[in-house]
């Protein structure tokens, strides 16, 4: 089990973290979610003893984790994919690890195909994509079989069925009894994946609960209701008594009806009691990603915002006002307005060669014609 009390991490006058309180239980997948900047990084590393908490502790099985006997055999985790010797093959990178946490050899060829990679065990990690590399990192934090297992993004860079290995290997270690604590930006598969969720945002705790109660505190229901197409006037019926016994209702685009505030029982009943057919009666609940993001909107360190330059680009082409309308050639142009018309050359005799300047040569800028300025006639010349 991880436990946390009061943990608090400042840079200088920044604070990662503020107070945090938690407990990471075993035998579940704990999915740990916040915008970017919210602290998990921060989090996870005073977990594992990589950074000193400012103020309160965090133990991992009733130990400080630089005090945990053996950490290698209890803890596994995953920060950073890329944290490979480059110039290492995978087995000998894992063979390293396992020397220095005393694991047996044969254990390095055990992970290699628990994550899929014995077919290129000899082969150089920095030939490896990114997604073979999130592979390579999940076999270092396997390699000592440990009770307790920390992720950060897992799941990125891996094709769709990578991922989906990834949620059933979760859930996998955590019905063995571990703990599995979990940070992902990846709303659909945390919905997929975890049991509980932990939530933060600007390093403080927003939500320390299971799934379906975030999603449920943290959105609206509503009942989706179809009625003949061809019969307006039922559509109305059951808007209006929908209406009467309190529930909201808006149309929808496709002329079925968004109902909330009655429950789907209700609204059978009521339609049954104004003789209106119903072609769809089904519930919605909203997904993760739409309760996590109502509940997190105050607490995004960094928006988009419009470009500003779009629409700026205008296509490649002659300048305004260039040629004449039709395709007509240009004034002073060959077949154009202005131009003497060609005489038809003898045949059998080549034709002159018309001069080019070459690529890039501009034309000199015209020079200002002197001013003409005449002399004061003189005495002289009245001689």
């Amino acid at each position: 089990m991880i436990e946390a009390y009061g943990l608090t991490k400042r840079y200088g006058a920044k604070t990662a973290v503020y107070n945090l309180s938690f407990q990471v239980r075993p035998g579940a997948v704990t999915g740990f979610l916040g915008p970017n900047g919210s602290g998990k990084s921060t989090t996870m590393r005073m977990i594992l003893g990589l950074d000193e908490p400012t103020s309160g502790q965090v133990t991992v099985g009733g130990y400080n984790f630089r005090n945990l006997p053996n950490a290698p055999r209890q803890v596994g985790a995953l920060l950073d994919a890329k944290a490979v010797h480059s110039g290492r093959n995978a087995r000998n990178h894992l063979l390293s690890l396992a020397q220095l946490s005393g694991i047996p050899a044969r254990r390095v060829d055990e992970v290699l195909g628990v994550v899929g990679l014995q077919e290129v065990g000899s082969k150089r990690s920095k030939g490896f994509s990114l997604g073979m590399g999130q592979r390579l990192g999940i076999a270092a934090a396997l390699l000592g079989d440990p009770q307790v297992l920390l992720f950060d993004e897992p799941v990125n860079g891996l094709d769709p069925e990578g991922i989906l290995w990834v949620r059933n290997l979760m859930k996998r270690l955590a019905s063995e009894g571990r703990t599995v604590f979990v940070s992902s930006h990846l709303m659909s598969e945390m919905a997929q994946t975890a049991d509980h969720l932990i939530v933060i945002g600007r390093g403080q705790m927003m939500a320390d609960t299971s799934v379906d109660n975030f999603i449920a505190q943290n959105s609206v229901g509503f009942a989706r209701v179809r009625t003949p197409d061809g019969e307006p006037e039922q559509r109305e019926k059951l808007g209006a008594a929908l209406a009467a016994a309190g529930g909201q209702v808006q149309p929808e685009e496709d002329g079925a009806l968004r109902v909330t505030g009655v429950p789907l029982p209700q609204i059978s009943d009521l339609a049954h009691g104004a003789d209106v057919r119903l072609w769809e009666l089904s519930p919605h609940q909203a997904s993760l990603e739409e309760a996590y993001m109502r509940m997190t909107q105050g607490a995004v360190d960094y928006r988009s915002t419009a470009d500003q330059r779009t629409g700026l680009q205008t296509p490649a082409g002659p300048p305004a006002g260039y040629g004449a309308p039709g395709g007509a050639p240009p004034y002073g142009a060959p077949g154009g307005a202005g131009y003497p018309p060609q005489q038809p050359q003898p045949q059998g005799q080549p034709q002159p060669q018309q001069y080019a300047p070459p690529q890039g040569w501009q034309a000199p800028p015209a020079q200002a014609a002197a001013p003409t300025t005449t002399a004061a006639p003189t005495p002289e010349d009245h001689r």
